[in-house]
This record gives C-alpha cells, structure tokens and sequence, in this order.
C-alpha cells in the first residue's frame, strides 16, 4: 500500500503481534510497542508513518498518547482501536483528530480501510525534519514545570509574568530556564523560542 510504517501500540502481546501479521500479511511495514512511553522513546528515530494505539494500558492511555503527539506536533494519524468502546469515548477520540475509532473485533477490511484513510491523511500533512525530530527529544526530556516555564518564555512573557501564573518566585523561574536552556542546547532565549516554535507551528 505505501512505504510508511504502521507504528502498532499495544500492551497485549497477542494481540499486538496479531495485528501486525495481518497488516504484514497486506504488504505494510510494522513497527510494533508494548506500550505509549516505548513508542514515545523511539519517536524521535521512527520512521515516517501512522499510529495504531489500544485505548486502555496502563502506564498510558490511548488518549493520553494522541495528547502528548500533539503537543509534541508529531504529524502522524493515529487510529484507535478498543473493546471496551462507546460513543463518548469515540466523539471524543474523533475531536482530539483521530482518524479512526475502531472496536475489537474489526475485519481486516476495516482496518484497512482505515489505514488508507490515515495514511492518506499522513500524505497531505508536512513532513517532520531531522532538525525537529532532534527538538522534539529535547522537548521530551523536560519536567511539566519546565515545560511551563518554556511556555511563558515562547509567549513573550518576563520572569515576574511567568512567576506570578505559576506561584513561584523570579529567581525560581530563572533556574528553571537556565536549566531547560541546557536541555535544549539552546544558547540564548532568541535561539530557544526559534527552536520551540519550529516544532508548533501549523
């Protein structure tokens, strides 16, 4: 069907490698993981393709993974697949951008026709660059308060604004950038928000 890779996570073994004979089985290249922080770990060396994530594992959910891809701004459709699904479930994996929302047990006409959908999808989205691959890990690494302090940064805000949001003192703020300024190699605030906002636009 294409060159792309179909990324499968899923905590249960069977059914993973199940999935990923099926999808082999159509002539597609399948990476599989045991879990969304795997497949978070490997992301930034992945090859280009779409995600096929279970809904329900335990240290991440389905939904929290299609989350943490958007943030990240890791342009790859995902599917989901569940056996425990229902509507609100299914509306609100649709708003979050997913392509498909599938139930166990699907044909293999079904999930075909939604990695055509996807990989269709995945065709008209921009391609992620090596450079911001290299970013996307380095934003990986950072702590939730870093990350917020890195959001006040990008949004143009002085250390007291950024303080005063977050309930924490200048001079705190001030340790926290200094320390994702080094997570991020970047060398200045100009270099550091140039990187930041080369992975979010669009």
């Amino acid at each position: 069907m294409t060159d792309a890779v179909v990324h499968v996570v899923d905590d249960d073994e069977s059914a993973r490698e199940s999935l990923a004979f099926l999808l082999e089985s159509a002539d597609l290249h399948v990476e599989t993981y045991a879990s969304a922080p795997d497949f978070l770990a490997a992301l930034p060396t992945a090859r280009a393709g779409c995600v096929i994530t279970d809904v329900r594992m335990p240290e991440m959910s389905g939904q929290e993974l299609v989350a943490r891809l958007a943030a990240l701004n890791a342009r790859m459709p995902v599917i989901m697949i569940t056996g425990h699904g229902d509507i609100p479930m299914a509306v609100e994996a649709m708003r979050s951008g997913v392509v498909d929302f599938l139930e166990k047990p699907f044909s293999e006409g079904r999930i075909l026709d939604a990695l055509k959908r996807a990989l269709g999808a995945m065709n008209e989205a921009t391609a992620v660059s090596g450079d911001q691959v290299e970013i996307l890990q380095r934003l990986e690494t950072l702590s939730e308060r870093e990350r917020q302090v890195l959001d006040g940064v990008v949004a143009g805000h002085p250390n007291k604004v950024i303080a005063r949001d977050l309930g924490i003192s200048p001079r705190t703020v001030e340790i926290y950038r200094a320390k994702l300024m080094t997570k991020m190699h970047a060398d200045n605030l100009a270099a550091l928000v140039r990187m930041t906002l080369s992975v979010r636009a669009g």
